[in-house]
């Protein structure tokens, strides 16, 4: 019985996705037909329009899968032991130190380098 709605579910996805695309062209089309109105309503009316075409897409297969990741996902980062400022701070210094040592070790091959092709051209 679950395979016959998601049958049915799955036909419905092609055309929710055709209104997806309608309700996006139409916001690209209407934000430069209306491209002498103030900013604001532009972009309030390109809101209201990609929330629109993100609850019709979020009714497709596709859509409600994606929802189910980004559930995970927040899930998954509660579980993450984030560092401390100070471990933060540390590891911060610790490479920029490495970057400034690395910067000098180049520049003077660099310099070492170049002086050495100018005494061979010379």
């Amino acid at each position: 019985m679950s395979t016959k709605a998601e049958l049915h579910d799955d036909r419905l996805d092609i055309p929710k996705w055709i209104v997806v695309a309608v309700i996006v062209i139409a916001g690209v089309y209407g934000n430069h037909y209306f491209a002498a109105e103030p900013v604001l309503y532009r972009a309030l009316a390109l809101v209201v329009l990609g929330l629109a075409a993100g609850f019709v897409a979020l009714q497709t297969t596709k859509g409600k899968a994606f929802w189910a990741l980004l559930k995970e996902a927040r899930i998954e980062i509660r579980k993450v032991v984030w560092p401390t400022r100070s471990e933060t701070t540390q590891t911060t210094l610790i490479v920029v130190a490495v970057v400034l040592v690395m910067a000098l070790v180049l520049w003077g091959l660099d310099t070492l380098l170049g002086w050495i092709i100018s005494q061979f051209i010379s």
